[in-house]
């Protein structure tokens, strides 16, 4: 079915014999190493079950949304959801019980678990973040050791606080309750820094597979630029410096992703990187000019967000005349638009190479080969 989506996304490329086979997952199960889970009273789940105890703390109830809602309903397993991470969040649920911790309640704003969030690394390490209605968190260190005794993999504990009337779910003000406040986790042979804010690829696995046929398709060697735009945390830019590219400009709106990205580059040895925090697309039509006078025409990744580019990203990508454009998407409806864009300023399609990032999901990751018309 992803296939034929992406077939009839792109029907020029289908007919040329350009779109490569998806590559799937060969056992997608338990991939999703992000869990999020919120905290709620019971009446909130529509069931009617009563307190425990008059003026004692109500079951508290975790699981998903259902759609459209938020309702939720009690999951203790998913077939999707990363084992480990799923108990911690199970332990949180019920070590609240036991300390009569009050979940929140949305529609008064009031109790003090909203969610915890748990992040499972490669490593076996395991980030878990607990999002609260309040900074005073009352027996921290009890609650994080018998978390801890409970679940072993939990390696760091941070409380992010939000008291806000939003749907976002972390807070702007965190510290850490337990261990670094991160974890480290490997990709393509890289150790990559997670904290509770980091933009990371919730499926590892097919991840470290979109990554590796991105950067082959760069085929950037010692004497190359890449130029990788929406960088994050500079993950894909950072393997294509490490399988040989000469150089990496990284740029990325959001600060803490910068920060990050830099981090990442020290750790892994990689000197030839610079990241730089900026929109991409003023960036880039700042530097158009500069850069289309370099001796070597540089290489473009880009990995936008699912909204895709702006057109003035495009006109200025064409101008500056990279040799080849390697665009990463996670929506490729807005891809296929953002390509003939670029199909209109010189370029065309040589390889398109979808991959199953989210096994029993609709949604595909697609990446698109470009190169200067001939």
């Amino acid at each position: 079915m992803k296939q034929a989506q992406i077939e009839e996304l792109f029907p020029h490329a289908a007919r040329n014999g350009l779109i490569r086979p998806i590559i799937g997952m060969e056992d997608p199960f338990h991939y999703r190493n992000k869990v999020v889970a919120p905290y709620v009273p019971a009446r909130r789940s529509g069931k009617k079950r009563p307190s425990r105890a008059e003026g004692k703390c109500p079951r508290v109830l975790t699981g998903m949304y259902a759609p459209g809602t938020h309702d939720v309903i009690p999951t203790d397993a998913c077939l999707l959801e990363h084992e480990r991470a799923k108990a911690a969040v199970l332990a949180v649920r019920d070590l609240m019980e036991r300390h009569g911790m009050q979940p929140y309640d949305e529609d008064k704003g009031t109790g003090f678990m909203r969610h915890a969030v748990a992040r499972a690394g490669r490593t076996g390490e395991l980030l878990l973040t607990l999002v609260t209605n309040g900074e005073e968190f009352p027996a921290s260190r009890a609650f994080c050791r018998e978390l801890v005794r409970r679940v072993p993999d939990v390696t760091t504990v941070v409380q992010s606080v939000n008291t806000r009337i939003t749907n976002v779910i972390l807070g702007e003000k965190e510290r850490a309750l337990y261990g670094p406040g991160f974890i480290l986790d490997e990709l393509c042979g890289l150790r990559f820094r997670i904290s509770s804010a980091s933009f990371y690829q919730v499926n590892a696995v097919q991840a470290e597979a979109l990554y590796e046929a991105a950067v082959a398709l760069t085929d950037a060697g010692p004497d190359d630029t890449v130029i990788d735009a929406y960088c994050g945390t500079g993950t894909i830019g950072l393997v294509a410096a490490a399988r040989g590219a000469g150089r990496l400009i990284g740029v990325e709106s959001v600060e803490s992703a910068v920060s990050d990205a830099r981090m990442n580059a020290r750790h892994n040895g990689i000197a030839q990187a610079d990241f730089i925090c900026a929109d991409a697309t003023r960036w880039i039509e700042d530097c158009t000019e500069r850069l289309a006078e370099d001796d070597h025409a540089p290489i473009l990744l880009l990995d936008p967000p699912r909204s895709g580019t702006t057109p003035e990203f495009a006109r200025a990508a064409c101008a500056m005349g990279p040799k080849r454009i390697v665009y990463i998407s996670c929506d490729p409806r807005t891809q296929a638009r953002d390509i003939a864009l670029l199909e209109e300023g010189g370029y065309e399609v040589r390889v398109v190479q979808p991959v199953d990032m989210f096994p029993h999901t609709h949604h595909i990751e697609n990446i698109v080969l470009m190169v200067p018309r001939a």
